[in-house]
């Protein structure tokens, strides 16, 4: 085992202008934890993008190694929960934001933040996975803790083309709903017929400003990854009693809507969020995961790249290049 790692290394000066080298780091560089981790796989995610980017205030230490989760393999251990060999996997908890992170070789984390592979399961196919996917599988399962069944109608997924999106579509489509992809992505139909779209709108239906506060009732439940006009518009358009989980902001954190939706329909907005949601929600997602998602679709909607390609990829996710996910083998 080589005594060096590579890392990529997020600096910043005085002036407060950001720079990305790769560094070559040993375990006493690492933070503190009681588990340490050889990092298999990872994956680019939109925050990882934005952090590498500069494009968003998503590190708040500085200097940080980026990278949001891994899968890998437990070199050391205080934690009795885990010891050497373990395969685990690392979604969030501030990892690659205030916690060294994922794009390195080795990550020294807090054991309670670890989950184990599903069985039967890769690093790499937990990467295709990643942040993006347990985000969609937590969506799906608050969606249906809100009776959300594929018998109340259809389900609208935004940002469909995405890493969410891709997941969401795919899971969703396995457990029987009707599923309405929106997407801006020219050419990317066949792409999401495959993974189980049973139709497919145009980003521009949901994107512009409405003045309307309610419209048609077209859907019973949404998975949104965009946020503003975009969120606004699916909620004016749930039927009555349905519910909307909300977990991303690609189109901007401001949510120009009404009341009406609520106080008229009884729509539900469920917020979902991945990064701190307690661990038995986690194993739960993760348990899903490995029985709802299909592996076929899995390989289609993801691409492997190598540790040089993490800067690229973080540009082209920020300006919606990517399709699916992004897999990083370590």
């Amino acid at each position: 085992m080589s005594d060096t790692f590579k890392a990529i290394l997020i600096s910043r000066d005085e002036d407060k202008k950001q720079s990305v080298s790769v560094a070559s780091l040993t375990e006493d560089d690492l933070m503190e934890g009681d588990v340490t981790v050889a990092v298999e796989a990872t994956t680019v995610n939109y925050k990882d993008g934005l952090a590498i980017t500069g494009k968003s205030p998503v590190i708040r230490r500085w200097p940080m190694i980026p990278g949001i989760d891994f899968a890998g393999t437990v070199l050391k251990s205080d934690n009795a929960e885990w010891k050497p060999g373990d395969k685990v996997v690392l979604n969030g908890w501030g990892v690659g934001e205030v916690h060294y992170g994922a794009f390195a070789g080795r990550a020294r984390v807090k054991g309670e933040w670890l989950v184990p592979l599903p069985a039967g399961m890769s690093a790499h196919d937990a990467m295709a996975v990643g942040t993006a996917g347990y985000t969609a599988m937590l969506c799906v399962m608050a969606l249906e803790r809100h009776a959300i069944t594929p018998d109340r109608g259809p389900v609208v997924v935004t940002g469909a083309a995405g890493g969410v999106g891709s997941v969401a579509v795919s899971i969703l489509s396995k457990l029987g709903y009707h599923v309405i992809a929106a997407t801006g992505r020219t050419g990317e139909e066949a792409y999401l017929k495959e993974l189980g779209a049973a139709e497919i709108i145009p980003r521009a239906e949901l994107s512009e400003p409405s003045s309307r506060p309610l419209g048609k009732e077209r859907w019973a439940g949404g998975v949104d990854a965009v946020g503003s006009h975009t969120l606004a518009n699916v909620l004016a358009q749930t039927a009555y009693g349905g519910a909307v989980a909300a977990c991303g902001l690609a189109q901007g954190m401001d949510l120009p809507a009404s009341v009406a939706p609520f106080i008229l329909r009884g729509v539900s907005l469920l917020g979902i969020d991945s990064v701190m949601a307690p661990r038995e929600l986690r194993l739960e997602a993760w348990r899903r995961i490995g029985s709802d998602l299909d592996s076929a679709k899995l390989a289609r909607l993801s691409r492997t790249i190598g540790f040089d390609g993490i800067v690229e990829a973080a540009g082209d996710i920020v300006e919606g290049r990517i399709r699916g996910r992004v897999v990083v083998d370590m």
